[in-house]
This record gives C-alpha cells, structure tokens and sequence, in this order.
C-alpha cells in the first residue's frame, strides 16, 4: 500500500483531480494491438490504484476512444505521410479533449495508443498552460527508445508516430488545415525546453536535426556513463525549476527484457527502476502537469500465457504511479 504524494503542485490549482483520456489509436503505425492498450491498463487497476492508493479525484469518461466517428473515407499518403488525415484528426480532438482538463487545472494522464497521439496531448497542455500562466512555457521531457523528430521529408517509414516532435516543435509545418495545419502557436513548444531520455536508436537525419537545434539529449551512453540519477539531474536543471513538465513515456524506453510487448523494441533500453526513476524525480519537482504513457501493444510479443504483456501493463503502470506521487518508503 502507498498513500497520496505530500508534494504540492506548483502549476496546477487542483493538482489532486486527474483528468484521464483513453486513446485505443494505431494509425501512426502500422502494427494492431497498439490501441488495445488503455483497455489493458484500466482493466490491470491502474485507475483504481490512483484514486484509492494516490488519492486523486479521477475524472474519467469510462470510455477507451477510437475516434471511428471522425475516420476519413480516404486517407493517401501525403508528403510521405501514411494515413495523415486520421492521425491529425484524432490529435486534433485529443488536443481539445486535454485542454478541457488542463484548463480546469487538472493534472491529465492520457494512455496510448501509439506516439504520435503525443501531437494532440501535447498541444492540449501547451495552450491551456500559456492561458493560465500569462504565456509561460511548457517543458516536454520526451522518454523514448527513439527520438521522433523526423520531418515527413527525411522519415524513412512514413509512420506519423515517428514525427511528433517535429510538428509540436514547428520544425514540421503544414499549410492543409486537416493535415496539422490547425496546430496554433500556443500549442507548440520550444526546442530550448525540450529534453529526451533514454534515446539508442535514432535515424541519422534525426542525429542532425538534433545537433543543428542544440536540443538536449541523453542517450543509453549517457546513462550508463553518469547513471540515472546524475541524468536526471542535468535534465531538470536544463529545463529549469520554474517550468510546468509535460512527460511523455514511450514504453520502448525500457528494456523488453521487462516490457517486451511494443512495437518497436530496441535492446539495451532502460530498467524497470531506471523507468521508475525519472517519473519519481518528475514528481518531486512539483512541476508535473501532464503525462502520456504510449505504445503498449499486449498483441505484440505475449509470451507464454500473456506474461510478456502483463508484465509491460504493469511496467506501464508503475511508471504511471511512479509519475503521480508513488514513493518506496
């Protein structure tokens, strides 16, 4: 058993209410299982754990959406881009669907659903940020296997869920109103107050679109060369301690010897503790404001009676607990 976090929030004026969007969307991939994932999570306990274990008031729907109402008929490929009309779609009514917690000073938890739903939640937080902090900007500290910052130009694969960066960063711009074009400046968010964690297999225009943006990196290298904790030190004091945090954890951070159901596994990822960690250290700055916990896929590698899923579910889960005030002591 734990009990609620004894740290207050800094940016949220109901920081004990917890906005929650469940998002069962695949499209900015190409593998299915993706968007089963919220069903998995809420049905492992996890929304009961927050409420009855953290003590936050849970504002939740009772609904996992897959936006099918708002699925184009049509959806070519667009500047290289697969399926853009339904991934902007989906980001575009998520991103209003988290502005309507966010406003309300709410924390939000919005479960994936691949990465590229991140265009809408992010942008959710930003603007209503920016509106209840006279302009303040957000930082996104982006956990991640892979960087997602490739323009829909330099992207190898065409997936969107590779691209979210780019297009909350404005380094992607679209001009068609239902390709992104409806992404606002208060929605977008600085290079300068963005950081990742845990990176180890990044495309090579990626590696230059980082340098040439100065944008803070840490790769595995640099967690095994200074450990999580000195890491996690640099990150934060780079962001700054007067900024609100939006952390976005894309479960492939984590090695798949403890989370092996997701799409794009990478070897050589981080622990279970090391996952913990930087949502526990988020935590204690009390400048957490929103989380996104993303590409769970309890299809891809099961295991041997579902162990490899349950087992992800509730590596997905502890991060989530860990980000929202659960403490070992």
């Amino acid at each position: 058993m734990t009990s609620p976090s004894t740290i207050p929030s800094r940016f949220l004026s109901n920081g004990n209410e917890l906005g929650v969007v469940a998002v069962g969307f695949s499209g900015g991939q190409c593998k299915p299982g993706v968007d089963a994932a919220p069903s998995a999570l809420i049905s492992s306990g996890l929304l009961t754990q927050l409420s009855e274990d953290l003590g936050y008031t849970v504002h939740h729907d009772n609904k996992v959406h897959s936006y099918k109402e708002i699925m184009p008929a049509s959806d070519p490929d667009f500047r290289g881009m697969k399926r853009p009309l339904a991934v902007s779609a989906v980001a575009r009514q998520l991103s209003e669907q988290v502005y309507e917690h966010a406003s309300k000073g709410r924390c939000i938890l919005t479960l994936g659903g691949d990465h590229s739903i991140a265009i809408g939640s992010v942008a959710g937080t930003a603007k209503a940020i920016r509106q209840r902090h006279a302009g303040r900007e957000m930082a996104v500290i982006w956990v991640d296997a892979h960087a997602d910052i490739n323009t829909p130009e330099l992207s190898e694969s065409g997936n969107i869920h590779g691209m979210p960066v780019s297009f909350l960063t404005g380094l992607s711009k679209e001009n068609r109103e239902d390709i992104f074009g409806w992404l606002e400046q208060d929605q977008l968010i600085s290079v300068k107050k963005l950081v990742y964690i845990g990176l180890r297999d990044v495309d090579r225009a990626e590696k230059q679109i980082l340098r040439e943006n100065g944008i803070r990196a840490f790769s595995m290298h640099d967690i095994d060369r200074h450990g999580i904790g000195r890491v996690m030190e640099m990150a934060l004091g780079h962001i700054g301690n007067d900024t609100p945090i939006h952390l976005s954890f894309d479960v492939d951070a984590l090695d798949p010897v403890v989370a092996p159901s997701t799409g794009t596994p990478v070897r050589g990822g981080l622990t279970l503790r090391e996952g913990d960690f930087i949502a526990e250290s988020v935590h204690e700055t009390g400048n957490l404001i929103a989380m996104d916990l993303v590409e769970v896929n309890p299809i891809e590698e099961p295991g041997v009676e579902g162990a490899g899923a349950k087992e992800t579910i509730r590596a997905g889960c502890s991060i989530c607990r860990c980000a929202l005030g659960e403490s070992l002591l």
